[in-house]
């Protein structure tokens, strides 16, 4: 079967449903050898720019032509007898809508499969949906299986703790807070994630909610940057006035996560962020992984220097 990815998280569930797709999206690079595929679309935005010129470039193509835009020829020679696209957020990736319309002009005969995941669950019922349509259901039940296994051990490490406030941001400038499945990570993972409740979309937040919600553990994860990427943008979030009496930073417990790798996108390695959370929320319940996927988010001063 060939099969077309337009989103990173369904490049990860394919490829580990035992598939490699035939084409991906411009971001996909994650296993390694998918970054070496051909892409379908592109981004209108500079991702180089600073996190507030990034936010206006995405307003601004959102209001006119669309924030990715669909490489028709290479869609065509692709060939697919399967696409899996998102309506999840038109900004992170490109949407359903515009691939089943780029399908349908160029007269191609394949299934799109559209994910619309909003909590966990949702995302492991999309591994199950994609691995019935891809010839791989078996695959996709064990899968899944070993993933709610991990999902329970992580849920009885911290049954008993108490539930810090926490927030996890979405984007810095300006602060976002992150929706859809992190607010249901967060709780699984022993913590209160008070300004989202799970499933509701990411948000735009006055610094000044934030600060009266006083999170004690403050997690910095920018949509589609790593470690490296949102250190760099850090001051954006630690030069807001009162960031230095936030409880998160005061008690040392405010990190940067690579929002790239375990944030962002709604596939298998969730559980690998809810094993992170469950570590960052509850330091010694559960081991996290280890590849250098966060770092303390440092203080203003240090962030200058």
């Amino acid at each position: 079967m060939r099969v077309v990815t337009t989103l990173p998280s369904a490049t990860e569930i394919v490829y580990a449903l035992g598939v490699e797709p035939v084409a991906t999206s411009h971001e996909c690079d994650t296993p390694p050898a998918a970054a070496d595929l051909p892409s379908v679309e592109r981004a209108r935005v500079d991702p180089t720019a600073d996190s507030a010129d990034i936010h206006e470039q995405v307003g601004e193509a959102a209001a006119g032509d669309g924030v990715y835009e669909i490489d028709r020829e290479a869609l065509r020679r692709a060939d697919p007898d399967l696409v899996v696209a998102q309506g999840v957020c038109d900004v992170c990736a490109v949407d359903q809508v515009a691939i089943r319309d780029a399908v349908e002009d160029l007269g191609l005969d394949c299934e799109v499969l559209t994910t619309d995941p909003h909590v966990l669950d949702d995302v492991l019922g999309d591994v199950e949906r994609i691995g019935r349509a891809v010839g791989r259901a078996s695959r996709a039940t064990a899968l899944v299986a070993d993933l709610r296994d991990r999902v329970e051990r992580v849920e009885r490490a911290v049954a008993d703790r108490s539930r810090p406030r926490v927030t996890v941001l979405d984007w810095l400038d300006p602060v976002m807070v992150s929706g859809h499945w992190v607010p249901d990570l967060v709780e699984r993972a022993g913590g209160a994630h008070g300004l989202a409740a799970p499933g509701e979309r990411s948000t735009t937040r006055p610094w000044d909610e934030i600060r009266a919600y006083d999170p004690e553990v403050l997690v910095a994860a920018p949509c589609g940057f790593g470690v490296e990427r949102a250190l760099a943008e850090a001051p954006a979030l630690t030069d807001r006035p009162g960031y230095a009496d936030v409880a998160a930073a005061r008690a040392d417990r405010a990190h940067v996560v690579d929002g790239d790798a375990y944030v962002n996108r709604p596939g298998p390695r969730l559980v690998d962020t809810l094993e992170l959370l469950a570590a960052l929320i509850h330091p010694g319940a559960v081991d996290p992984p280890d590849d250098g996927g966060t770092a303390p988010l440092p203080a203003p001063d240090a962030v200058r220097s």
